[in-house]
């Protein structure tokens, strides 16, 4: 059978005010090239809000000092203030407790922790790691570094022709053999939303373990790491409006209890001595070196925005332009959309019989619409779908429909002057 997601039930459009929303993120007065700016790549880094920008702009210029160690009063307020950031990540995860939370670089870094300290650590010959073939490669390739270190096997879980998780594939794949599944909630080219409590309760009848790229789903969904009952599950700041350089790992307390550490240097460590060193109780253990301490407040700022306006009707908001975009495109003779999962994301890749997208792009750009093409980080995605690359068009709580009008307009121009 293959499993897909209801789709969310939508709230009237006007419940939310995008053009308040707007005035919130002041990127979006630019203009490009003379037009007004259409930022329609959110799914590779959304744009940040006023209220992002002056909780770290404060933190620099009032309450900068190192964490942890210090005993004056600067460091005392840094430490609390970062310490309180992993709560507001436990709580939008819905972990059972902040040391549970491992603060990282980003999605990739979150990703690799798990890898090198869980599969590496406890994989041996012969395991399977079985991976989504819609996966970004942050989510292919550190797999496929574990299986190289312990002589483990990646294979890969097929999609259906729509984009959607194929879930009887999936389950004939099961067997003794398989000790972790690697899956997106969201893919970043198709939209595609996972089924992922569905398949962590069939991964965890075989006694495997379960890690979740995270990265796109949380943005678009409320997400409750306990009720999904996963084992690890990554996010990253730059896509929720929050700023590069900061991610966080969700893990299991008695997996992170069994997990050697990541990486070496200050603040991971309990004691030190030529002879040996001792390990740090999670998340400290993970964390070593001075952190990311304004990019945490930052992240922490971004989650408390999104959460006053509530994730259910930015979701509703998005679904809307999505479909408009939708509808509106797939009016354009020759254009192809690639994933059409039913209760999809705000993504749309597309491709157009005679055009390159990088053409499509760069003359989208002419007129202000900033949408990315190329693979997308998704290569053997692209080889499953039949193509060697898409326009992607990504929308974001502060996306309209006017916008969407503007792109597909633009996408008409553009075919216009290459065909």
């Amino acid at each position: 059978m293959n499993v897909t997601p209801a789709p969310a039930t939508l709230l009237p459009n006007e419940a939310f005010d995008v053009d308040a929303v707007r005035k919130d993120f002041p990127i979006l007065a630019t203009r490009v090239h003379g037009k007004p700016l259409v930022f329609l790549d959110s799914a590779a880094s959304a744009q940040k809000p006023v209220a992002v920008l002056e909780a770290m702009d404060g933190m620099y210029r009032t309450a900068y000092a190192n964490v942890h160690r210090g005993v004056y009063t600067l460091s005392d307020v840094a430490t609390s203030r970062y310490e309180a950031a992993r709560e507001t990540v436990r709580r939008f995860l819905g972990a059972a407790d902040v040391s549970e939370i491992v603060f990282t670089s980003g999605g990739t870094d979150s990703l690799n922790l798990a890898a090198r300290c869980w599969a590496q650590a406890f994989l041996k010959p012969g395991d399977e790691i079985l991976v989504c073939e819609s996966e970004h490669h942050s989510n292919i390739v550190p797999w496929q570094l574990a299986a190289a270190a312990t002589g483990a096997v990646v294979k890969p879980i097929p999609v259906t022709d729509e984009g959607a998780f194929d879930f009887s594939a999936f389950a004939a794949m099961l067997g003794p053999k398989v000790k972790l599944v690697a899956v997106a909630h969201m893919s970043n080219v198709l939209g595609s939303i996972m089924p992922i409590k569905e398949i962590a309760a069939a991964t965890h009848a075989i006694g495997a373990k379960i890690v979740v790229d995270g990265c796109q789903g949380a943005v678009h969904q409320k997400v409750d790491v306990r009720d999904l009952d996963v084992d690890f599950y990554a996010i990253t700041g730059h896509k929720i409006y929050g700023p590069t350089g900061i991610g966080a790992l969700y893990g299991r307390r008695e997996l992170l209890d069994m997990m050697p550490p990541y990486k070496g240097g200050g603040d991971m460590i309990e004691t030190v001595s030529f002879e040996r060193s001792t390990w740090a109780e999670p998340p400290a253990r993970f964390e070593a070196g001075t952190p990311m301490i304004v990019e945490a407040i930052g992240l922490a700022a971004a989650i408390d925005y999104v959460e006053s306006l509530g994730i259910e009707r930015i979701h509703a908001h998005e679904t809307d332009v999505l479909d408009h975009a939708t509808a509106l495109l797939n009016a354009i003779p020759g254009l192809r959309i690639i994933g059409t999962a039913p209760g999809k994301g705000g993504v749309i890749s597309f491709t157009v019989d005679g055009a390159h997208p990088s053409d499509i792009a760069t003359l989208l750009d002419q007129r202000g619409v900033a949408v990315r093409a190329g693979h997308h980080c998704a290569q053997p995605l692209m080889v499953r779908m039949g193509v060697s690359a898409t326009t992607r068009a990504s929308f974001a709580m502060y996306s309209t429909r006017a916008e969407a009008e503007a792109l597909a307009q633009g996408v008409e121009r553009a075919l216009a002057l290459l065909r």
